[in-house]
């Protein structure tokens, strides 16, 4: 099931040349098909002033299979944007002239408009995000202050993973001066306190690093959290990894390792000069911000969760009204949960089908892996954690799921069985269709969990209805009643 036109963004950075495919809803968009060759284009550009004529090379070959590859998979929009590198080179306008001949027409962003892009696709995949974005390329640091949904100050300075080692090199601080000097003449209000959203590839693999220091049991980089002071920990540490095992840590990429040092340093500085309060890893950032800024306010509007869980349970589920309708139907039983758990419940709700293609011996275990290990937005490991208990528990796990104890508490997850075994019930009722919820009522009194069928429906009361109907009952510590 397709919901919303296939779009295609090519990305020219400074350091790699990227090309993503989404597909899916407009306000969730899925990632169909993702590949990045690293060509280097910025390299030596601080030294010459021009794009080298290899770079150039490996760029165009690319480029000219990437435009191949648009056309083959029936994007319906592609749009090629280049940054830094080609902003700033001498024969800039040259290497355009050679990738619009490939049949590519290049939008070269400014400083300004790829920060506000940035911006954006944080707020795309975190919509109350309230802070700062870095987004580290290879030729610019983008600075953006989000809040409330929108781009609130933005700033672009030429301080790329390229450039790094060249000031570094200079002596002992000359970064830590560098960074403070761009800051001042940028104007850039600091504001203590905020989280730093962390965009990039570098940053990203610092993330993981730290993740493989901190023995962290979710592998999903979006949305992870580290301490402000995590940044110049690692710089401590990479002092003293060397290259070898750096390169042996699965998750990192090898062609990552080089600029990790440099990364590090300057996110340290960064934190420190900030005053951040917490550094949050973001998988959004440029390209899924050029996609944002085309929606609708409406369109912005939509919760990307729920959006991507109504996509994904029409699409693998059985009956595509399902989701929704379960989750008016057992909202009753849960009148006291806050607005953000009614939107996790929600989300369980509308992926309550997804496994059912699966052996019977395994839904549970397929759907607490679509939850945890999904590539969600606008959740945290909190709320990947508590859809993962409720989805296990409604395909008949019982009792609590394999999910770390580090992501969740003891009572969210005992909310999240509740929610499972209500959902198990419902689906089990109805037989996974519309009709039978819409015609009946669930509800609690101050001893029963109480079930409504209209006359011409109570057939639908059988054995297996019954023993979960008091399954659930037990849960919420009540009798099972038939109204």
């Amino acid at each position: 099931m397709r919901d919303g036109p296939r779009r295609a963004i090519i990305d020219i950075g400074s350091n790699s040349i990227r090309l993503v495919v989404y597909d899916g809803p407009v306000r969730a968009p899925a990632i169909l098909f993702n590949e990045k060759i690293m060509a280097g284009l910025g390299n030596g550009l601080a030294e010459t002033g021009l794009l080298g004529a290899r770079p150039m090379a490996t760029a165009l070959r690319a480029l000219e299979r990437f435009k191949e590859l648009t056309t083959a998979m029936g994007a319906t929009s592609t749009r090629t944007v280049a940054t830094a590198a080609v902003r700033d080179a001498v024969n800039g306008p040259q290497f355009i002239e050679e990738v619009s001949a490939l049949g590519l027409d290049v939008e070269l962003l400014s400083g300004e408009a790829e920060a506000e892009a940035s911006g954006y696709g944080v707020i795309s995949a975190m919509p109350h995000a309230e802070g700062i974005v870095g987004d580290l390329g290879g030729g610019s640091l983008e600075l953006v202050r989000v809040g409330g949904g929108k781009v609130l100050a933005r700033v672009s300075m030429p301080l790329g993973v390229l450039r790094l080692a060249s000031i570094r090199a200079s002596g002992r601080g000359a970064l830590d001066r560098h960074v403070r000097k761009l800051l001042k003449k940028s104007g850039w209000v600091i504001e203590k306190d905020l989280p730093f959203y962390l965009v990039g590839g570098s940053w990203r693999a610092l993330a993981r690093l730290h993740m493989h220091l901190s023995l962290w049991p979710l592998p999903i980089l979006h949305g992870y959290a580290m301490p402000s002071a995590a940044a110049a920990r690692m710089v401590r540490v990479l002092a003293q990894i060397g290259r070898k095992r750096l390169k042996a840590i699965s998750a990192i990429q090898s062609s990552r390792v080089p600029a990790l040092v440099d990364s590090a340093a300057l996110l340290a500085i960064l934190g420190r000069l900030l005053e951040s309060s917490v550094l949050i890893v973001s998988a959004a950032g440029l390209r899924e911000g050029l996609l944002y800024e085309g929606l609708s306010e409406e369109q912005r509007a939509e919760d990307p969760l729920i959006a991507a869980a109504r996509e994904s349970g029409a699409r693998q589920g059985r009956f595509a009204e399902h989701g929704d309708v379960l989750h008016e139907w057992i909202a009753p039983l849960f009148a006291e949960e806050s607005e953000s758990d009614t939107r996790l419940r929600h989300a369980a709700c509308l992926l309550s089908d997804v496994a059912w293609a699966a052996n019977p011996d395994f839904r549970a275990e397929r759907g607490l892996e679509i939850a945890l290990h999904g590539n969600w937005v606008g959740i945290d490991t909190r709320g990947r954690a508590m859809v993962a208990q409720a989805l296990f528990s409604s395909f008949g796990g019982g009792g609590m799921a394999p999910v770390p104890s580090l992501l969740a508490s003891s009572t969210e997850i005992a909310m999240a069985i509740r929610w499972g075994l209500a959902m198990r019930f419902g689906q089990r009722l109805s037989g996974g269709v519309a009709g039978p919820l819409t015609d009946s009522h669930l509800g609690l009194d101050e001893e029963s969990l109480w079930l409504k069928l209209d006359d011409v429906k109570s057939g639908l009361y059988g054995e297996v209805v019954e023993r979960r109907h008091r399954q659930l009952a037990t849960a919420l510590r009540k009798t099972a009643r038939l109204a």
